[in-house]
């Protein structure tokens, strides 16, 4: 179901328009009461009771943010969750559950989540990782000629397009792993703290952020692997550490 938004937030020439949440919830209470917070809050929320509406509603329309229960009839939250991602726009993805295993949250991770809340939560709580993940997103890249581009080995990296290359090959990285491939390519063959690193992109050094963190350094290293000179070293006790050569 997705519910009409109030008048006060129709977005007219040069107003900020607030960002556009996407809610996939089974629970009709729980989805309706979040859907209602979320608005008041001044975040324009469309609300969807399954998988496959969720995705429906994706397709018709861009979201800034998306929240997904994990478990949902007919499409679960992971799946969702995958198709998305497939779908090549990067949008940070709260994944809602019940379940409280390692595994399940380290799958979340794997498959591009950007935070895990167990349920019961807190509403406000939610409502602070929401904004805590939206301004990560809203940084835009400094248009500066010193970090458009990065020689890493044989490939190059283009931060301000989140794109690295090789030769004539090139993939397109999230925001997470573009931050964090600058920030290892602007201390190329130095160390860098964990804490460090997920204070200045995750915004803290939570336990599951760095659980996020290190799903993403596993990503980089397989977009490395053809370059056998590229090491994304682990650091016992220290943090991580970018060697070419």
């Amino acid at each position: 179901m997705i519910k009409a938004l109030p008048n006060r937030f129709l977005i007219t020439h040069n107003v900020y328009q607030m960002p556009q949440l996407l809610l996939v919830e089974d629970d009709p209470n729980l989805g309706l009461l979040l859907q209602e917070f979320l608005i008041d809050k001044g975040y324009p929320t469309d609300l969807a009771t399954d998988g496959q509406k969720g995705w429906q509603c994706f397709v018709d329309k861009e979201y800034d943010l998306c929240i997904f229960d994990v478990m949902m009839p007919k499409k679960d939250g992971f799946s969702l969750a995958k198709e998305v991602r497939m779908s090549g726009r990067d949008v940070p993805i709260i994944f809602l559950t019940a379940k409280s295993m390692k595994e399940d949250t380290m799958q979340g991770f794997r498959i591009g989540g950007d935070d895990y809340v167990t349920k019961p939560f807190d509403r406000e709580e939610l409502l602070l990782r929401i904004e805590a993940i939206l301004r990560r997103y809203r940084k835009q890249p400094e248009h500066t000629d010193d970090n458009k581009s990065f020689q890493v080995g044989t490939y190059i990296f283009n931060y301000n397009h989140q794109q690295l290359s090789l030769g004539e090959k090139s993939v397109r990285l999230t925001s997470k792993e573009s931050e964090l491939l600058k920030l290892f390519c602007q201390n190329l063959n130095q160390p860098i703290s964990r804490s460090f690193a997920l204070k200045t992109i995750w915004g803290d050094d939570s336990y599951f952020n760095a659980r996020s963190m290190d799903v993403y350094i596993t990503k980089l290293r397989k977009h490395f692997r053809e370059d056998p000179s590229i090491q994304i070293m682990n650091l016992h006790g220290e943090g991580f550490k970018l060697m070419v050569g």
